[in-house]
């Protein structure tokens, strides 16, 4: 490691060279990585809603749909839009009244059902369907709604998740860089403050930032990410990899006192820092890696991205930043100053002094804690992340005012199977609660209309070779427990008439998000646990302190978890997974850096009050600004996002961040001083 470090501190400039000249490949890549806003996308793809999804664009070119409500138009106005709107370009059909019968024919002739899903005229209002040739989230479907929506204007409203998808792309789009603007600046005050330099926290984040940049650009090789990760990768990446500029920082100091010259003192800073960070960074990774045990694959996105860019992070800590400190020498010494935070020397003494009340709160809190984890509100309803202002949300609401309807599924029936079982299919379908209608082929030759009168263009669109399909209106809202019934009960009624059958669309594949991540969250939380038990196991050579460091931070991660209970906070549904498995995986590292430090003086020979105060009072500091610093870094895109989804995480790590520092300072030394003869008889190291 010596000749590395040498290496790093000799060619400083060519490695700076390098540095930039990366940029300009990544930040092109970048550029040109794909971003999916389509959650559903993310589920196996073995299930039937997403068979079904693949089979309906490869054979019928149908990819996805919408409805358009259309208020105060005429009936020859709406035929009008109509057939503009079939114009835009990868919009396959557009199905209304004159999709079956001319306008001179009084719109009484067709069935009531077909008329009451065309047409309310209580509400002067009409609804049309829109079939897209590609599928709900491609960049095609998507230019298609915005183009429809330039036809429309304001008297139309477009509903249905391709519109959510628009508009979450939009309102992503914008408020990304702000992200990252307000994580800096909150970051960097934190820094100013806390360290004895103003200008040092600056190369911080330049280095920090260029592995930002790199991490991001690399994503290009995963073929597309989601705007989920996006929004958090360069926050994340931030708030957790900073740890490490300030160790380098801290040893590259201690060096210099030494009387070290500047690039001897980085040389062994360098390898210092190597060292220490290759152990915190490896619990870091695995919590992110533990994502990867998703079947639901947003979480392995998010595990990738995040651990790859904690290795750039790592990789950049000790080359481009000792480089930096190294060429920005001169400023770096104008700028020092006296640290404004405290070197807290007598926290260790407060912690055991109220040892018992510390342990007693912790204790005391688990009750709560358990009993608001268990009873968090959940939403899987990705719209309701969503400003109620959006286009997409007004119309999704205009949809239900209108036509007290919430969303369309689409049933995939085999071919062979006969008009009137069809029929009677359908007559069962709609006698379940919530069904406004079910439309087919079949369905419309029982009801009455002549097979001729359907044009050539609508039976290709329902109709092929190998299947047939039925569009099924619901008036209960995505995610709701009804809706949810109401698919298993559709489920059951078509696998009845045909094993083969498949019921696809937004509402159907929201029901298997919702047990799929109640299944992906058991799994997550029991692999990141057991993979930073591992780590600690082999880190401490011990048998007690992996159970205890664990404990400790589980019940920070708890009581962060329980407190949108008692606020009344309702949290996306991914919350849970991520939320626990960054939390464990960051603050492993301030419970590691403590225990390490509390092992080594109880080797030296230091009574158990006396190494656990050191301990406590020599790392507080380290893990205050670490704490704060991620605290920093989330909490301003917390406050700032108007995507709910983004704005809860943000918020929960910021707290959680909080929580996880005052847990280690205060109940972790508490801890250790208590189960000191335990730890001593049962850690191999001591024994030693």
């Amino acid at each position: 490691m010596h000749r590395l470090s040498a290496a790093v501190v000799r060619f400083r400039y060519m490695i700076l060279a390098l540095a930039v000249f990366l940029l300009v490949p990544s930040a092109v890549m970048y550029s040109r990585t794909k971003i999916n806003y389509d959650m559903l996308s993310y589920l196996p793809q073995n299930i039937d809603t997403m068979k079904g999804q693949d089979i309906l664009t490869e054979q019928f070119g149908v990819g996805a749909f919408s409805e358009i409500v259309v208020e105060g138009m005429s009936a020859k106005q709406t035929a009008d839009l109509k057939a503009e709107i079939e114009t835009v370009e990868h919009v396959k059909n557009v199905l209304w009244y004159d999709s079956f019968l001319d306008l001179s024919v009084p719109m009484e002739l067709l069935p009531e059902e077909i008329r009451k899903t065309f047409d309310n005229p209580d509400a002067d209002a009409k609804m049309m369907f829109i079939l897209y040739d590609d599928t709900s989230s491609s960049e095609a479907t998507m230019q298609a709604v915005r183009d429809i929506r330039r036809i429309c204007g304001e008297k139309c409203f477009i509903a249905g998740m391709t519109p959510v998808v628009v508009d979450t792309q939009d309102l992503s789009d914008r408020e990304a860089p702000v992200y990252v603007v307000l994580a800096v600046v909150f970051a960097l005050a934190v820094l100013m403050l806390s360290m004895d330099s103003f200008f040092a926290p600056i190369l911080f984040l330049v280095s920090i930032g260029m592995a930002i940049i790199y991490n991001l650009g690399t994503n290009w090789f995963l073929g597309s990410i989601s705007y989920v990760t996006k929004a958090l990768a360069a926050v994340l990446q931030l708030g957790v990899t900073m740890d490490y500029s300030i160790f380098l920082w801290h040893s590259y100091e201690e060096e210099l006192e030494r009387g070290k010259t500047r690039e001897e003192a980085m040389t062994d800073a360098i390898g210092a820092t190597f060292s220490s960070v290759v152990g915190s960074s490896v619990t870091t990774v695995a919590g992110f890696i533990a994502l990867c045990f998703m079947s639901f694959t947003l979480g392995m996105d998010l595990g990738i991205v995040m651990a790859k860019g904690v290795i750039f992070g790592v990789v950049s800590c000790v080359t481009v930043l000792p480089s930096l400190i190294l060429v920005f020498d001169g400023m770096l010494r104008k700028t020092k100053h006296r640290p404004l935070i405290p070197e807290f020397r007598g926290i260790g003494k407060f912690a055991l002094r109220y040892r018992g009340l510390f342990l007693a709160l912790a204790l005391l809190s688990l009750i709560p804690s358990v009993y608001g984890n268990r009873h968090i509100r959940v939403y899987y309803n990705l719209d309701q992340s969503l400003p109620r202002s959006l286009d997409s949300i007004v119309s999704n609401e205009k949809l239900r005012e209108d036509f007290d309807m919430s969303t369309n599924h689409m049933l995939m029936l085999n071919a062979d199977v006969p008009d009137r079982e069809v029929q009677s299919l359908a007559k069962q379908m709609r006698q379940v609660d919530g069904v406004k209608y079910v439309l087919g082929l079949g369905t419309l030759k029982g009801a009455g209309l002549p097979r001729e009168m359907i044009p050539d263009s609508i039976r290709d669109s329902l109709e092929n070779d190998r299947w047939q399909l039925l569009l099924i209106g619901s008036e209960y809202p995505v995610a709701s427990e009804e809706a949810g019934r109401q698919c298993e009960q559709l489920e059951a009624i078509a696998k009845a008439c045909d094993s083969s059958s498949m019921l696809i669309g937004e509402a159907p594949g929201t029901n298997d998000l919702i047990k799929i991540t109640n299944r992906d969250f058991t799994a997550v939380s029991a692999a990141s646990i057991g993979i930073i038990f591992l780590i600690i196991l082999l880190v401490f050579r011990s048998i007690s302190l992996p159970f205890l460091l664990v404990a400790v931070i589980e019940a920070g991660i708890l009581a962060n978890m329980a407190i949108p209970y008692y606020t009344g906070t309702t949290l996306p549904f991914i919350a849970n997974i991520v939320i626990g498995t960054v939390q464990l995986g960051s603050t492993v590292d301030y419970a590691i850096l403590l225990t390490t430090r509390y092992l080594r003086e109880r080797q030296s020979g230091k009574e158990r009050f006396e190494a656990v105060r050191i301990a406590d009072f020599t790392s507080a500091k380290s893990i205050f600004v670490s704490a704060l610093s991620f605290f920093a870094a989330t909490i301003g895109v917390g406050i700032y996002s108007d995507i709910d989804m983004i704005r809860a995480l943000c918020v929960l790590m910021a707290r959680g961040a909080l929580i996880s520092m005052l847990i280690v300072v205060f109940v972790l030394p508490a801890c250790l001083y208590a189960f000191d003869p335990l730890i001593l008889k049962t850690t191999m190291q001591r024994r030693k």
